[in-house]
């Protein structure tokens, strides 16, 4: 298996976490023989120090040339004041638009270890295991138009979906659900949105030619509600882009840390892979971010991307391990009345690059 892999690590903790996750790769890579060629560009806040723009052409242009995109994190306190299409994110926006990529996986889990580290108790939380699937490329992060008018003190964006949007990304969310445990929740506004009452419609026309997939349809505030009471009963969730994003959010609480949760957005030319979490610039340098998102990120590579489903079990097992085995991070280990092993990112990643050859060793 030959492999082009970008890597864009951003800001902050971004080229912390990302290091790890390509350490993982490269392990797996060395066991089996696969040709995994890592190549590097910037994106985000040192983009823009070094490149005046948070998207440099170059960086598109070798995205596109690669067979994956594994992304660390953008954004930084200091560029606050600049307008939206000028700070980091729009690095982000942008670099997701040029790949064209619409669906947005986003795993949300249970570990029975690190159920002390959730506010939900162990009996609410355990055995969950939902997968977010967002849309990536509409709603009011694209929409048109938008802007603030400062001088009249307001401003807008627009919520826009076209039925062909809607149709494909539900589309995804209803066959990766024949693979799971056959259930989609959709997640709208409809008694209130017209956007949201065309993407009710839509979903329930594509759940039409899947017989076999329950569909159920949920309000995105009672959604919020039924996540932390209820969210075993959810399988594979599909939702608008804006919703998606707050909603697999708070799927940190599920897992005890958002710094836990990998994502990876299919559909477009080159597949994109990184942590949901943020740049965390407070800790950045520091060795006490949580790579555990990025390295489980890199197990969606090797899924999404290479084709190799029995080496991101292994990742994904290996990260289970090394927790079960009683290894945290800062973010796992806040209160620590267990007097658990705390690692810092570095060691943190080579413990479970360590478990990884282990399994490998074993198991393939």
């Amino acid at each position: 298996m030959k492999l082009n892999i970008l890597v864009v690590a951003g800001d902050g903790v971004g080229p912390e976490v990302t290091n790890e996750a390509v350490g993982i790769l490269k392990e797996v890579a060395a066991h089996g023989g696969h040709q995994f060629n890592f190549s590097e560009r910037r994106i985000g806040g040192v983009a823009i120090v070094q490149d005046g723009t948070p998207l440099p052409a170059d960086t598109v242009t070798a995205a596109l040339a690669s067979d994956a995109v594994l992304l660390g994190a953008v954004g930084g306190n200091e560029f606050n004041s600049l307008p939206p299409d000028k700070r980091p994110e729009a690095g982000l926006l942008g670099i997701r638009a040029a790949l064209g990529g619409f669906a947005n996986l986003r795993p949300s889990f249970a570990f029975k270890e690190l159920t002390v580290n959730s506010p939900l108790r162990p009996e609410v939380i355990d055995g969950t295991d939902i997968l977010f699937v967002r849309e990536l490329l509409g709603g009011l992060y694209f929409g048109q138009p938008r802007a603030w008018d400062k001088e009249k003190g307001e401003a807008w964006n627009t919520m826009r979906y076209t039925k062909g949007e809607v149709e494909r990304v539900a589309r995804i969310a209803f066959e990766l659900a024949r693979k799971r445990r056959k259930k989609v929740t959709s997640v709208d506004k409809a008694n209130v949105l017209e956007v949201s009452q065309l993407w009710r419609a839509t979903v329930t026309e594509v759940a039409a030619g899947f017989p076999d997939v329950e569909l159920e349809h949920q309000y995105v505030d009672a959604m919020a509600m039924h996540l932390m009471n209820r969210p075993r009963t959810f399988d594979v969730v599909v939702t608008e882009n804006l919703f998606g994003d707050i909603l697999s959010d708070e799927g940190g609480i599920i897992t005890g840390s958002l710094g836990m949760l990998p994502s990876a957005t299919i559909g477009g030319k080159v597949n994109l892979f990184e942590p949901v979490h943020g740049s965390a610039p407070d800790i950045a340098g520091k060795g006490l971010a949580n790579p555990l998102g990025a390295i489980l990120s890199a197990a969606m590579v090797l899924r999404y991307s290479a084709g190799l489903e029995a080496e991101a079990v292994v990742v994904e097992k290996a990260v289970r391990k090394v927790l079960e085995l009683g290894f945290r991070t800062p973010d796992l280990a806040r209160d620590n009345p267990q007097g658990f092993p705390v690692l810092s990112t570095s060691a943190m990643g080579a413990k479970v690059r360590e478990t990884v050859k282990q399994l490998l060793a074993t198991s393939l």
